[in-house]
């Protein structure tokens, strides 16, 4: 019998979703992974997945789109059964995120659907469809965000629909107890990534800034929240249900 544990990741070719599905990997879990659309950028994570002595699997997904979300989980059967002899997953990780900015008298309906569809309603039915691939026992991850927490005029959208996130994550926790399947938010502060235009990567006024109201005196890198996100997938972590945890480095303490 194959006892290899598999996660799945949504949003694993860059950033913050790379770090995770390379933690994961380096913990010695194999991984399915979603890509939007750079399947260049997909197939580099998986070469890099190869060398940790794991193996990694990307399928493309809009996670946006709920109506695709029932072949995706057909789909995701499929590469189970075929690439690592497996029908069910151990781990999930909804991670694939876009930003939005506008102030509440300016954020559009379009913007607003946009946040809900991908962070929320996205979120909700692809677990939905995947519980049935999950084992007994296992561990779901949503990521959440800082600004559930604390709030910078102009992520009203985007932090609303991040709330409800975690609001569903306790739910989730509560309903699924009886499979033991743990589900917990993690939610990271400001990371230095390309997500909302690479500010927090890239403008240095912003990272100062960023520096100075978060205790460890930095910005976060991918990595902080990886390891994060493998430690809720290990056994380490198994009386850890239905809770919101902030990696921010202390942001705003």
């Amino acid at each position: 019998m194959n006892n290899q544990k598999i996660a799945l990741v949504t949003g694993g070719s860059r950033g913050i979703g790379r770090e995770i599905v390379m933690s994961l990997a380096q913990q010695g879990t194999n991984v399915v992974f979603t890509y939007h659309s750079n399947q260049e950028a997909a197939n580099e994570v998986i070469a890099a997945v190869k060398e940790t002595g794991a193996h990694a699997e990307a399928l493309q997904l809009d996670s946006r789109d709920v109506k695709s979300l029932e072949a995706f989980a057909k789909g995701l059967k499929e590469t189970l059964s075929s690439s690592f002899n497996l029908d069910k997953l151990d781990y999930l990780i909804n991670n694939a995120g876009t930003g939005a900015f506008g102030t509440v008298d300016q954020t559009a309906e379009e913007q607003f659907d946009e946040m809900m569809n991908i962070h929320f309603k996205g979120v909700y039915f692809l677990t939905q469809q995947l519980l049935g691939h999950m084992n007994d026992g296992g561990s779901i991850v949503n990521i959440s965000s800082g600004l559930t927490r604390f709030s910078f005029p102009g992520f009203s959208a985007y932090a609303s629909m991040k709330g409800g996130v975690e609001v569903y994550t306790r739910y989730s926790a509560k309903e699924l107890g009886s499979r033991g399947i743990r589900a917990n938010s993690l939610a990271p502060g400001a990371i230095a990534t390309e997500f909302g235009g690479g500010v927090n990567k890239h403008d240095e006024e912003k990272r100062g800034i960023i520096s100075s109201i978060t205790a460890l005196g930095r910005v976060g890198e991918p990595d902080d929240i990886g390891g994060a996100v493998a430690f809720l997938c290990s056994d380490a972590s198994k009386w850890v249900n239905g809770q919101r945890i902030e990696a921010s480095g202390g942001m705003l303490v």
